[in-house]
């Protein structure tokens, strides 16, 4: 091993500045990050309601649609078959 050596006051002043500023800074850095994750959550969430808000709404307009299809083919279906009945009975 080597002979211990002194070291000089203004490193040890250096790096204990160094690790304190570290230190310091770690719970600011903490807050930060998780702050970041949350509005990413945030963020995210929000995006899936919109888009699960749109799919409510196409599925929506597409029963509607079926609907109102369902709706107009009764009087031509019910017109079909009272023709159907007239020429058969002649």
């Amino acid at each position: 091993m080597s002979a211990p050596t002194t070291v000089n006051s203004v490193i040890t002043d250096a790096v204990t500045q160094a690790n304190v500023k570290v230190v310091g800074e770690a719970p600011a850095m903490a807050m930060g990050s998780l702050y970041q994750a949350a509005s990413h959550s945030t963020g995210l969430m929000f995006e899936n309601s919109v888009t699960a808000q749109n799919n409510q709404n196409i599925l929506a307009q597409a029963a509607t649609t079926q609907g109102v299809m369902q709706i107009y083919s009764v009087d031509t279906i019910s017109d079909a078959i009272a023709i159907a009945k007239m020429l058969s009975a002649s």
